[in-house]
């Protein structure tokens, strides 16, 4: 049986929070795609811990953690994560492990990522030039070299023919950078990456549900930033839906069980495109500073607006939605009043449907207003003691999306979740 987390907006939703805490009830913890543009954040006996390549239940040492074959693994990230997780007494060649199909992040794929984002100017997508675009167009153009490949003795030659190929496509972009420390630091993680265990993912992970166990299949980015359903081409690289887990692990459909969304109470974005409830005002200002609305791989300021549940009902759709968890309802405590977008006028005519191309188009968002209420509900435990105002607005997004918040964050503690 497999259960999935992901996000339902733009990322950012805090993933690795609410995989951190059902982490207990499962007994693998899988990624399926995504790479080390990820930021999923813990607090691990007080301390903040952000997770770019490894599942979020490294730290439950009775849980296996597996990176999956979808994923775009960048050798040198990962090895700094694992030295802070081991800093912190875990033992990763326990309890992680990774799909000898995951693609390989090369030095080159991270220059690529820069020339391409810098020739782009003002058109530039946003991209946090971590080399996941350009590994991805490796993997589905079939040329990139994947973790298996670092056992094999010609591996350095394949690498050498590889980087050949991406220097041609930097000289057209002129670029001039000097990656040669890249390149030791790349070859420094290769070995370090042999030390860990590398297996055949999906019979591995097949393996694992076949004996009964419970696999968590942890999602990265957000539903909005989906390749194919996102807001093209202001997009990641990959498939962020619930579909991407069969391609992603190596699993049939009918081995995914419960759907679980990730929303927050409002709605940020980090770098461009479309962002229909933006707040480029002073309400904005305060969502981003009480939020602490920073990137966790970038540290960019996260654009803030209104929750958006056109965008959230198709996010549901296209996800099969079984269960919601809403995120920072707290950082809405002081604010007197709230809005909820619960339509589109496009090109003036109202519609509840996320239009084909987002930034051809002008929308304006249809608000429903609510009083806010202005309270903390840091300290709070039981849904029923919450304020009748917030249970007034959570009972609408139920009604609206057709598809019940089970779970609220009140706060940034693990254990800051309240069971609705």
């Amino acid at each position: 049986m497999v259960d999935v987390i992901l996000g339902l907006q733009w990322g950012d939703e805090g993933k690795g929070k609410v995989v951190d805490y059902f982490a207990s009830k499962y007994d693998v913890i899988a990624r399926f795609q995504g790479g080390p543009n990820a930021g999923h954040t813990l607090f691990v006996n007080g301390k903040k811990i952000v997770l770019h390549q490894i599942p979020s239940g490294i730290f439950h040492s009775d849980k296996i953690n597996l990176i999956g074959n979808g994923v775009v693994l960048d050798p040198v990230t990962l090895k700094k994560e694992c030295e802070s997780v081991i800093a912190l007494g875990v033992d990763v060649t326990k309890n992680l492990f990774i799909s000898e199909r995951t693609q390989l992040i090369l030095p080159t794929h991270r220059a690529l990522d820069k020339a391409s984002e810098i020739s782009k100017g003002d058109e530039k997508i946003g991209s946090t030039l971590k080399g996941i675009g350009p590994a991805y167009m490796d993997k589905t153009g079939r040329n990139g070299l994947r973790v298996g490949d670092i056992l094999e003795k010609n591996f350095t030659t394949q690498y050498i023919k590889l980087r050949m190929k991406h220097q041609q496509l930097l000289d057209t972009y002129h670029f001039q950078e000097d990656i040669v420390k890249w390149e030791e630091e790349f070859f420094d993680a290769i070995e370090f990456l042999k030390t860990l265990n590398i297996v055949n993912g999906e019979y591995f992970i097949n393996d694992k549900i076949k004996n009964g166990k419970r696999v968590l299949a942890e999602g990265a980015q957000g539903t909005m930033l989906d390749v194919d359903f996102g807001t093209f081409p202001f997009v990641t690289s990959s498939n962020t839906i619930s579909a991407g887990v069969c391609s992603g692990l190596g699993i049939a459909p009918q081995k995914i069980k419960e759907v679980i969304g990730i929303t927050k109470a409002y709605c940020t974005r980090v770098g461009s495109g479309p962002f229909p409830t933006e707040l480029a005002d002073s309400t904005g200002d305060f969502i981003r500073n009480a939020g602490n609305e920073f990137g966790s791989t970038t540290g960019r300021p996260r654009r803030c607006g209104w929750i958006d549940l056109v965008a959230l009902q198709f996010a549901c759709m296209i996800n099969g939605v079984t269960k919601i968890v809403m995120t920072k309802a707290d950082v809405l405590d002081s604010m007197q009043e709230l809005k909820v977008c619960n339509g589109y006028m496009v090109n003036g005519i109202k519609t509840a449907m996320v239009p084909f191309q987002m930034n051809h188009v002008e929308i304006q968002p249809v608000y429903q207003t609510f009083d806010g209420w202005n309270s903390n509900i840091t300290e709070i435990g039981i849904y029923e003691k919450m304020p009748e105002k917030m249970k007034s607005y959570i009972q609408y997004i139920n009604e609206f999306l057709g598809i019940s918040i089970e779970y609220v964050s009140n706060g940034p503690g693990t254990d800051q979740i309240v069971s609705v």
